[in-house]
């Protein structure tokens, strides 16, 4: 009889890829079911990026190990950035694990499977990660049918003082264009609308193959595809962002008019420190090159607050960044101490409960922000994706100024019964609070 596997998702877009991957994998060979309960073959993937997310790592496994007991689980297997980072301490610490998988093995995903359920088994290259999926990859995608996340990169060589994602990620390598336009291709006769690219610095794309950032070229032949509505840009560092990308998202109607551009602080003097790239001058006259060509930009970035050794002045100079530039979207994180970082080895950490106070305060700041910045849709007809038919029988759906699970919904009153999720409609915005907007169909 055909055993029964659950796959259980934690962290970013790009490990939910790493997950559809080894999903398409698994199910040559296991029936897959969305309910952990019913698997005999358990597998998390996990992620690592800052303590919280090492903790709801940590707490999912042991949640998955009940099934062993109240279940039909025979099986518990990690994989992701956590089981990269510590695996044989996981396989030490929790015997209820039976396999861990490190993020350079991900095609050996039933290898594993099948050999852990026979004896407890760890499969983790020594040395940087170097797996790279490709089109020809089995991909059980787990988002909407019309939404598709493409991975056209893999790993990172910025080496943020604060981050660990080049140790378990490996180094940068770019999917080839050739793999990534036939990956979107098939999404597309599929009956994929809207795909969102990522990377750890989607920017960087191409440089590692032909000595050129081939973004731009890249996004001109996806914008080509038939079928393809929206092209959504997500990891966009500054420093790489060139006058011939904002050129490329101008003409081009597919390209959503929407940036994600993680910036991380706004004194010169910390983003050294973090071994960031650039001035914040110069990522400020990159936000005004952007929306000078075109006006309509949605601009999303994430900052950093307590970063070891910051000040209350270099803190109110990201304060007074956020309140001039005026970001559409942002979100904060408190800095979180990795250990073998060198930034979690410093000595002059922030108090804990300064960060999160640090971080509070640039939310509340930019709540106003945000109020202010959504009136500017009142009164137009935007187009927007239907995802979900609401109880009250209105409709859920997005913007191209909002990535899914991130930013806000439309709501939308005075809807057709012939409307289907992953329909495009027009809807004339009525109303918008900080986060969300309220509109009607347009007849």
């Amino acid at each position: 009889m055909t055993k029964k596997v659950a796959v259980v998702t934690l962290g970013c877009p790009k490990n939910q890829v790493d997950s559809e991957v080894m999903s398409g994998l698994l199910a040559q060979k296991y029936i897959f079911t969305e309910n952990p309960e019913e698997a005999d073959i358990i597998v998390v993937n996990t992620c690592t990026f800052i303590q919280s997310a090492k903790e709801e790592s940590i707490e999912t496994i042991f949640e998955m190990s009940r099934f062993k007991e109240s279940g039909s689980c025979q099986t518990l297997i990690a994989t992701g950035c956590l089981a990269q980072r510590y695996g044989s301490e996981l396989m030490q610490d929790i015997p209820e694990l039976d396999g861990v998988l490190g993020t350079g093995n991900i095609d050996e995903i039933t290898k594993l499977a099948q050999t852990a359920e026979l004896t407890r088994t760890t499969l983790i290259k020594t040395g940087a990660p170097d797996f790279l999926h490709n089109e020809l990859m089995p991909r059980k995608r787990s988002t909407p049918d019309y939404l598709a996340y493409v991975k056209v990169a893999e790993g990172c060589d910025n080496y943020c003082t604060y981050c660990v994602i080049p140790y378990v990620r490996g180094h940068f390598r770019s999917r080839s264009e050739e793999s990534v336009i036939q990956e979107v291709q098939d999404m597309a006769a599929q009956g994929v609308k809207e795909i969102i690219v990522i990377a750890q610095d989607t920017t960087r794309y191409g440089f590692d193959l032909k000595g050129e950032l081939r973004l731009p070229q890249l996004i001109r032949a996806l914008a080509r595809i038939e079928g393809i509505e929206w092209i959504r840009l997500m990891y966009c560092y500054p420093e790489r962002f060139t006058d011939e990308l904002i050129e490329t998202m101008r003409q081009e109607p597919k390209v959503c008019r929407y940036i994600d551009l993680p910036l991380q602080h706004a004194d010169n003097k910390i983003l050294k420190e973090m071994n960031r790239r650039g001035t914040i001058e110069e990522a400020e006259t990159l936000i005004g090159k952007l929306r000078s060509a075109m006006p309509d930009i949605t601009l999303r970035t994430t900052m950093i607050t307590g970063f070891p050794g910051e000040t209350e002045q270099e803190f109110q100079t990201m304060v007074d960044f956020v309140k001039r530039v005026q970001f559409d979207r942002l979100g904060v994180f408190s800095y979180s101490q990795e250990e073998n970082t060198p930034a979690g080895q410093r000595e002059d950490q922030v108090l804990p409960d300064v960060r999160e106070q640090r971080r509070e305060q640039i939310m509340q700041i930019q709540q106003g922000i945000s109020a202010t910045r959504q009136q500017r849709w009142v009164g137009r007809v935007a187009t927007v994706i239907l995802e979900q038919k609401l109880p009250d029988g209105r409709w859920m759906g997005r913007t191209e100024g909002d990535a899914p699970e991130i930013d806000g919904q439309v709501y939308i009153a005075g809807t057709q019964s012939l409307l289907q999720v992953g329909d495009m409609i027009s809807v004339r915005i009525l109303e918008a609070d900080s986060y969300d907007l309220i509109g009607e169909v347009v007849s």
